[in-house]
């Protein structure tokens, strides 16, 4: 099988043992570290198609970002301004109040795989936390996650105080959680609503390339 063809399916595969020996091997073979990164996100595309329908389960959504991370690691050092760009930037987090953590782990992996420059705040962020990120790292999207109807207020408070500084306009809010609907997001103000990470990924490109 082609190389770029085998770091596709490693990473459909899940096969992070072998992932960095993969990427070594195509590039080896005279693909560049921009070929096989596309090749990575590409397979990583299908694993959350996948998902979306059921076919995949979260377990093996993990071990495909495994995958990638390991590859990725290997070919970073060969990525260049001058051979690939990110598609943008993200700020995550799940709202103050809230531990819940895997669901908002899988969308930022999955929001990386597609090539965004990720920054996971964590759980239980503060609207003063989300506040300072956006400052500090400049995103595109700030993408928010509750798994507690409690919780939901904070979500608000976070859009509120992007307001209140005069951030809201240099930022895109995306918000997801088992109690979130798009009825919630529209009447927050978000601008954007992803109920798992598949629809994630598909919102932070439009969102992105709207912009540009």
């Amino acid at each position: 099988m082609d190389p770029i063809e085998t770091m596709k399916k490693v990473v459909i595969n899940g096969e992070w043992e072998i992932a960095q020996e993969s990427a070594q091997n195509a590039l080896q073979s005279g693909y560049t570290a921009h070929e096989i990164l596309n090749a990575m996100v590409s397979g990583m595309d299908i694993v959350g198609a996948e998902w979306h329908v059921g076919n995949m389960y979260i377990p093996e959504v993990l071990l495909a970002a495994k995958a990638l991370h390991a590859g990725l690691d290997l070919i970073r050092p060969q990525l260049s301004s001058s051979e690939t760009k990110m598609r943008g930037s993200v700020v995550i987090g799940t709202v103050k109040g809230d531990q819940h953590d895997i669901g908002k782990s899988l969308v930022a992996m999955m929001v990386e795989g597609a090539n965004f420059e990720v920054h996971d705040l964590g759980v239980d962020v503060s609207p003063a936390t989300f506040l300072a990120a956006v400052k500090q790292y400049k995103p595109n999207i700030l993408a928010m996650s509750s798994l507690l109807t409690t919780t939901l207020p904070f979500m608000r408070d976070v859009i509120h105080t992007l307001e209140e500084v005069g951030l809201r306009d240099a930022v895109k809010v995306m918000i997801g959680g088992a109690p979130v609907t798009q009825q919630f997001a529209d009447s927050i103000g978000a601008d954007g609503y992803a109920p798992d990470g598949a629809t994630a990924v598909t919102k932070a490109r439009e969102m992105v390339s709207a912009n540009q």
